[in-house]
């Protein structure tokens, strides 16, 4: 029958739901790797997320995903019910990971359009042996096996409606979250979770496999299932849980006369007493016949509780509001979308405020003002709620960040422990996609280069093992993305060496003038590198250099702190979202710029004795006592009809990573929401621009990127 079900459309759906609970698997799987075996709650959720994805693998037809699926999750259901003694857990946790990336491998192909054709026979004979090996078998014993325990697809449902003194019949109903897509794909797996155990099982509709109109009907009626099986409620909640897409998972059991009379059953009311079943059909059959039967809607199954030691009932709560999701999942791309229309009213906005053809002489303009008020608040709410909606926690991200270090710490036999600090920051989506690689450079780099090995740090004395923390804070419209490790921190005399003979060093300049954070900033240089030997992790001086780039191209930047035997410091500072800014709008000649209004510290008008030149033409200006150096735009960028008199012009005095310096301009326009849009690619890349917008008289403006104007 499953070879009937029509799986178009269920992908994304799956590989979704499964990238969850993968993330979720590997985030319980690196807590624990430490510890000296996984507590009860955690091997129950492990079991659970392997028979999920077992579940929705097989609705899918990915064979080999289910078999290894299948096979970690007969792992846990012996170490949850045996608890056997002397678990190698290290080894169990390497099992585990390997499943997962193993999983997520075969998701990745899917995702790309391939075929999840990976062969798990190797994984699966690891497992096998793995359990034979907690279980205390011989090979002798082994050999004796008649069967394997792999997964084969049953050719049937439904078995023989035979039962025993063991027996036990339930009545299932499922309520599905509003809005949830493919309720019937979600019933079916359902009813797949539930064959394995059942001797009989039947659910209404019947037609989920081959009618796609089910899945309005389970959403309007509820899902029905009648199960036969030698097991308790509580075995099938361990299966069929409320969460994602179920809203409410009622169970009821039923004589074998009601679960006989099938789905009629499911319009009276039933009632679950502390005594017999015999007594409860005595008590239905004393009912009045004239009460009308009628079909059940869903919250009919609601437990009353009555007095102390008085039976408990299951009614129509009519006061029940019905519950609403509280998540829904939607397209990124249409999220990209919504921000971009967004950002074009914000646009559209500065131009009907803007508009030359308001500014009449004596033109009295009340009304307009204030709904133009109202309109500019609406536009400003409907911005903070989109912005809202796209940013999500780090807490993902930093969480991969531990896998590598996990792997990266095994492979060079290094005994390093993970922390996260601020891993609930908040960043937009797009920030987190273009941050990932540098995160990853960087925490490998601490484990390779910064961490000492364990010899050498017993050397020197440090008992503690070697440590990486990740951290993150917001500050200023700008988040601070840290790596630190307390390993041995940068080698200044040995960066300088390597620098001097890659020619990098000034030749003019004596080595000792250099500061420190001039000396660190060589390493992310294309090709650089203080290792070596070439390994798998480092050494071809290519990660460093990839940050920078990544981090440049969303306008964030590198800062590197380390002190010598004590341990280094990489932080990450970029924008907290890429999409709208306030900016200030500043006129050079014919041209308009805008700035960031973050980095902006004063304005001031200053006259030509306060500049002072340096013989080699670099300006300064004398501010409250303080020299700060000048940049005047119009001459950076080559302008023409720019003010070259500094009286007629405004000093904007900004501050870009500790350092101040003083852009002059020709005029101030003033402050406005900027929306960010890149520059054309077949303009060539300008050094200190970053992007461009439209203002609301409908020209062009460029954003200056202030960190590019330092370099």
């Amino acid at each position: 029958m499953a070879e009937e079900f029509n799986t178009e459309g269920m992908l994304d759906m799956y590989l979704f739901e499964n990238g969850q609970l993968l993330e979720q698997l590997q985030e319980i799987v690196l807590e624990q790797k430490d510890a000296d075996g996984f507590d009860e709650e955690s091997m129950n959720e492990i079991f659970r997320t392997m028979h999920t994805i077992k579940g929705s693998s097989g609705v899918m037809m990915f064979e080999g995903i289910t078999a290894l699926a299948h096979k970690l999750e007969d792992v846990f259901y012996y170490l949850r019910e045996s608890h056997p003694e002397h678990v190698p857990h290290m080894e169990l946790v390497t099992h585990v990971l390997d499943v997962a990336d193993f999983i997520s491998a075969e998701m990745e192909k899917l995702q790309n359009g391939e075929s999840a054709d990976g062969d798990p026979k190797k994984l699966i004979a690891g497992l096998d042996k793995f359990l034979a090996s907690i279980k205390g078998e011989t090979k002798k014993e082994k050999e004796n096996i008649i069967k394997k325990n792999v997964h084969e697809e049953p050719t049937q449902f439904y078995l023989a409606p035979m039962y025993t003194e063991a027996s036990h019949f339930y009545k299932i109903y499922l309520t599905y979250s509003e809005g949830i897509e493919l309720a019937n794909v979600h019933a079916y797996k359902a009813v797949y979770a539930l064959k394995e155990m059942a001797e009989d099982v039947l659910y209404l509709p019947e037609d989920i496999l081959t009618n796609e109109k089910s899945a309005d009907e389970i959403m309007e009626n509820g899902f029905k299932i009648l199960l036969q099986a030698q097991c308790t409620e509580a075995d099938i909640r361990a299966v069929i849980r409320e969460g994602y897409e179920l809203e409410k998972v009622e169970i009821c059991e039923c004589t074998p006369a009601e679960f006989g009379r099938g789905f009629d059953c499911f319009g009276s009311e039933i009632q679950i007493t502390l005594d017999s079943a015999e007594k409860d059909v005595k008590e239905k059959e004393e009912k009045p016949k004239t009460r009308v039967e009628k079909p059940m809607a869903p919250g009919d199954f609601v437990i009353e509780s009555k007095g102390p030691g008085k039976q408990k009932k299951l009614a129509k709560d009519k006061a029940r509001k019905q519950e609403k999701a509280s998540f829904i999942s939607v397209d990124v791309n249409k999220m990209d979308m919504l921000m971009d229309l967004i950002g074009e009213l914000v646009i559209s906005e500065s131009v009907v405020l803007q508009n030359p053809d308001l500014r009449v002489p004596g033109l009295k303009l009340d009304n307009f003002n204030k709904a133009a008020a109202q309109m500019a608040k609406i536009s400003t709410d409907l911005q903070n709620v989109i912005m809202s909606m796209r940013m999500v926690p780090l807490t993902n991200t930093f969480q991969k960040m531990n896998r590598i270090v996990f792997d990266a710490s095994r492979k060079l036999g290094k005994d390093v422990e993970f922390q996260m600090v601020g891993d609930t920051t908040e960043v937009d989506k797009n920030i987190i996609e273009h941050i990932s690689d540098p995160l990853m450079h960087l925490v490998r780099n601490s484990v390779d280069h910064g961490i000492e090995e364990n010899e050498e740090r017993a050397k020197k004395g440090k008992k503690d093992k070697g440590k990486i923390t990740l951290s993150a804070k917001t500050e200023s419209g700008k988040v601070w993305i840290g790596v630190t490790d307390n390993g041995a921190g940068l080698d200044r005399k040995k960066i300088l060496e390597k620098a001097k003979k890659q020619g990098l060093l000034d030749p003019t300049r004596d080595e000792n003038t250099y500061s420190d954070k001039e000396v660190y900033q060589f390493i992310t240089l294309p090709g650089f590198s203080t290792n070596d030997k070439v390994t798998e992790l480092s050494g071809r001086g290519v990660g460093m250099d990839v940050v920078v780039s990544n981090l440049q191209a969303i306008g964030g930047s590198l800062e590197i702190e380390s002190i010598p035997g004590v341990g280094s410091t990489m932080n990450m500072k970029i924008p907290l979202t890429l999409a709208i800014i306030d900016g200030i709008v500043m006129e050079v000649g014919d041209s308009s710029f805008v700035m960031e209004t973050g980095i902006v510290k004063e304005f001031v008008g200053i006259r030509d004795n306060q500049i002072v030149q340096e013989p080699d033409g670099k300006e300064f200006v004398m501010i409250r006592g303080e020299g700060y150096p000048v940049l005047r735009v119009g001459e950076w960028y080559g302008m023409k009809n720019y003010h070259a008199d500094t009286e007629d012009g405004m000093l904007v005095i900004i501050e870009v990573d500790k350092q101040i310096v003083c852009l002059l301009v020709d005029r101030l326009v003033g402050k406005q929401e900027i929306v960010v849009k890149p520059i054309p690619e077949y303009v060539k890349k300008v050094k200190g621009l970053s992007g461009c917008t439209q203002l609301g008289d409908g020209s062009i403006a460029l954003i200056i990127d202030a960190a590019g104007l330092l370099e």
